[in-house]
């Protein structure tokens, strides 16, 4: 095409993009590598030694992990409950409208330690009542989780936190309800299996 051949239409656009021998200019990649050599650096010197009030309040012994509890130790049911429970049931104990019932002054946490006992170990799903409020969630079981001496800690932490003020649970109690209802492999149906039990 001759230049007296191009229409006005043509000479106003401009012309395509090249991209060349070096896409990426040479300070971007002298950037991009000083960063990283930054950021390795600076992972190496980091410890877990910095104070917890610079992260999120976690001591260096919690972010090892607990060790495991020796033979006849007492179990710590806070602990249990902070990792087993507390994303359903909340820290407050308040649980989550409409799907997690609340353990703050729950007539189930208060009541029969053996009903309690028995929830927890098989869990439960369809619709329950607490405190006059139906929830439509589902509990998943602990049994083969939780040893006797972890469900009695957490159970007797439920039972005396955010108000509640009931009785201690034993690991004997939990043993005898883990016997006595051995043969069931499905979580309990909401009221309708619980109720009777309550």
């Amino acid at each position: 095409m001759k230049p007296d051949e191009i229409h006005p239409q043509q000479a106003r656009e401009n012309p395509e993009p090249r991209e060349g021998t070096s896409p990426v200019p040479w300070f971007v990649i002298g950037l991009t590598a000083a960063l990283l050599v930054f950021g390795v650096i600076y992972i190496a010197r980091s410890g877990l030694a910095n104070p917890p009030q610079w992260g999120d309040g976690r001591s260096a012994a919690e972010l090892r992990g607990a060790a495991p509890a020796a033979a006849g130790a007492a179990v710590d049911g806070a602990a249990v409950f902070a990792a087993r429970c507390v994303a359903c049931h909340q820290a407050s104990g308040a649980g989550i409208p409409g799907v997690f019932p609340p353990l703050a002054g729950s007539e189930w946490v208060l009541g029969k330690p053996a009903t309690l006992a028995a929830v927890v170990l098989h869990g439960a799903s369809g619709p329950l009542t607490v405190k006059s409020v139906r929830y439509d969630g589902a509990m998943p079981p602990f049994g083969a989780q939780l040893s006797d001496a972890e469900l009695a800690a957490v159970l007797t932490h439920i039972r005396s936190s955010w108000g509640n003020n009931a009785p201690p649970v034993d690991a004997a109690t939990v043993a005898a309800v883990r016997k006595d209802t051995a043969a069931r492999s499905d979580p309990f149906k909401g009221d309708a299996e619980l109720l009777p039990m309550k």
